[in-house]
């Protein structure tokens, strides 16, 4: 077949191959140079603002776990919704007893291991590790555990090709590049990453997410996995101690746009509409957690004006519930030592008090969730 032509600035080819070429992008840096104008400068200086506020609420988190459990938490719901997943931020709260005949639901198992992959990743970050094939591909064989998807072999690279819907109805569908040019573009992503570039920070971090969306190296999960990888450079690069920042939140609201923009760097070298919108993401969101966690902190310190005496049941669990929001009887009993009888008394003490509220409108076997603080993790900060 012909070879599909590109402008002189496309970052990569068409190549011919069965019914459509795939692209390969050329390696990592860039061979055009870049200039950035004053509002991109601008951004790029509110965004590393923005980080250091983020990263300025590490001292916190060890004594309210749950400003970084929900981080973690949020970040892990958001980034598999984008790829199709039923699933919202209770669930993975309440996943413990969220069984289907026995079996953890599919979609909650997916983010419960994006958690697990992010914090891994984090953790062996902060022990002296690099980003390298060896830790993408470890890191992708826990993200696919035991869930939905099509991938036969986790943690390895895809021996098929493979067609990428595209996001707009008038183009064609994506082809990443043929398996056999896998390595070696990896193997210059993660060179890459650990290199010194010549731009900012920032500017590499947008360069090596397009460019592993782009290459889609794994059969299923590159999505997760890129995004995953976003905030181990910023670990690695020294913005952020922990995962705090949830990204995925913001490429979710701008799914299209967040696809359009890489689809139009591949077809026409325009990376800067794209440096930017995924710099903006980086900003936006990151104001957003410390928001959100400015508003949990005041909400704490109203339960302890209320509750931190601790002088019933009821006083305790409400205290408790910034470590554990969604409790059943039996998770309370255990959670504050005392009886069942016990545990139902506080439970409906907090719900008279519109502190607590059943969710699933049965008469057995209830749930309960923590109806301020979830007011808070679900509501949208833009």
């Amino acid at each position: 077949m012909e070879r599909k032509t590109l402008p002189d600035d496309a970052p990569g080819e068409y190549i011919p191959y069965g019914r459509r070429p795939y692209y390969r992008p050329d390696p990592l840096p860039p061979a055009r140079d870049f200039e950035f104008d004053a509002d991109f400068q601008q951004l790029l200086q509110d965004t590393i603002y923005q980080l250091g506020r983020l990263e300025g609420i590490g001292d916190e988190t060890d004594t309210n776990p749950l400003l970084y459990t929900t981080m973690v938490r949020r970040e892990a719901v958001e980034s598999v919704v984008l790829e199709g997943a039923d699933v919202e931020l209770e669930d993975v709260f309440r996943s413990e007893g969220l069984n289907d005949g026995g079996t953890v639901r599919k979609d909650v198992q997916e983010a419960l291991n994006y958690e697990q992959t992010i914090t891994e990743g984090a953790n062996r970050l902060s022990e002296g590790d690099e980003i390298t094939l060896t830790l993408l591909q470890d890191l992708h064989e826990v993200l696919m555990e035991d869930v939905r998807g099509h991938c036969e072999y986790p943690g390895q690279f895809r021996a098929k090709p493979m067609n990428l819907p595209a996001a707009s109805s008038f183009q064609e569908p994506f082809v990443p590049p043929a398996p056999d040019n896998i390595l070696e573009l990896m193997t210059n992503l993660v060179e890459y990453c650990n290199a010194t570039s010549e731009y900012h920070d920032l500017v590499q971090f947008g360069l090596v997410h397009y460019q592993f969306e782009t290459i889609h190296p794994f059969e299923d999960g590159n999505g997760r996995l890129g995004r995953i990888l976003i905030t181990l450079q910023l670990i690695q690069n020294g913005y952020l101690t922990k995962p705090y920042l949830y990204p995925s939140a913001y490429f979710n609201r701008n799914k299209i746009e967040y696809a359009d923009r890489m689809r139009t760097v591949s077809e026409t070298g325009a990376w800067g509409p794209w440096l930017r919108f995924f710099i903006e993401g980086l900003r936006s969101q990151a104001a957003e957690a410390v928001e959100r966690t400015n508003e949990l902190r005041t909400l704490r310190r109203e339960y302890e004006r209320t509750y931190g005496h601790e002088k019933t049941a009821a006083d305790r669990l409400a205290m408790r519930l910034f470590k554990q929001p969604y409790v059943t009887s039996t998770d309370v009993a255990a959670m504050l030592d005392v009886t069942q009888q016990t545990a139902r008394n506080a439970i409906k003490e907090l719900q008279a008090q519109d502190v607590l509220t059943e969710t699933t409108g049965k008469k057995r076997y209830q749930e309960f969730k923590a109806v301020d603080i979830f007011e808070i993790l679900d509501q949208p900060l833009e």
